[in-house]
C-alpha cells in the first residue's frame, strides 16, 4: 500500500482570485529523500447536468483562455466561501443560463487533477429545468445558451464537440444513472 509523504515545508508562492500556488518539500517514505512539489489550490467546483421537461440538455458555449477556443460545456463554476455545493450549483445554473429546477440530485464528485490540484468537482443533476430569469455573468465570463436533445449527449462527446474532461465525467455520471442514453435513438 502506498504511504503518505512527510511534509517538511510549505510556502505560498502566488495568490490569485481563482487559485493559490504552493511549493512543498516532502520526504519520500520509501528512501527518505527530500523532493520539491508544486500544488495549485483552487476552490472546489460544481457542474450541473441540467435537463428540461422535454429532455433537452442545457449547455453553454464560452471562450476559454487556456485553450484559446470556444468550448461547449454544462453549466458550472466555483463554490464560494461558506456556500454548499448544492447552493453553488443552483446559483451557477441560474447565473449562466437563467434556468432553475426544483428537482436536484447529487451524481458524484471527482478530483480534477490530484497530481497537482487540491480541489474536487461535484456534479448535480437538475431535472425539470425551466427558464426563469435572464443570465447574470461574472465580469470575467460570457456564455451563450445552447440546448441539445439529451439523447445526443454521448455523440457530442464521441465527436469531440464536448471535450472538457470534467464535463465528460459529469455526463458519464448521468449516463451511469440512466438519465442520459448511451446512443441516440435512430430515426427512420
Amino acid at each position: 500500500m502506498s504511504r503518505p509523504w512527510l511534509e517538511q515545508s510549505s510556502e505560498t508562492l502566488l495568490k490569485t482570485r481563482v487559485f493559490t500556488v504552493r511549493s512543498l518539500r516532502r520526504q519520500s517514505p520509501r528512501d527518505g529523500e527530500h523532493h520539491d512539489f508544486w500544488v495549485i489550490d483552487p476552490p472546489d467546483w460544481v457542474n450541473i447536468v441540467a435537463l428540461t421537461p422535454d429532455h433537452q440538455l442545457v449547455l453553454v458555449e464560452q471562450w476559454r483562455h487556456g485553450t484559446e477556443s470556444v468550448t461547449v460545456e454544462i453549466p458550472g463554476g466555483m463554490i464560494d466561501p461558506g456556500e454548499t455545493p448544492l447552493h453553488a450549483a443552483q446559483r451557477e445554473l441560474l447565473e449562466e443560463t437563467g434556468y432553475a429546477a426544483d428537482d436536484w440530485l447529487w451524481l458524484g464528485a471527482v478530483l480534477p487533477n490530484p497530481a497537482i490540484q487540491s480541489n474536487r468537482c461535484t456534479t448535480f443533476l437538475a431535472r425539470g429545468c425551466r427558464r426563469v430569469a435572464e443570465t447574470h455573468f461574472d465580469t470575467t465570463e460570457e456564455c451563450v445558451l445552447r440546448l441539445e436533445p439529451a439523447a445526443n449527449a454521448a455523440d457530442l462527446v464521441r465527436t469531440g464537440v464536448i471535450d472538457h474532461a470534467l464535463v465528460v465525467a459529469a455526463l458519464h455520471f448521468a449516463l451511469l444513472r440512466g438519465d442520459l442514453p448511451l446512443v441516440a435513438p435512430q430515426t427512420p
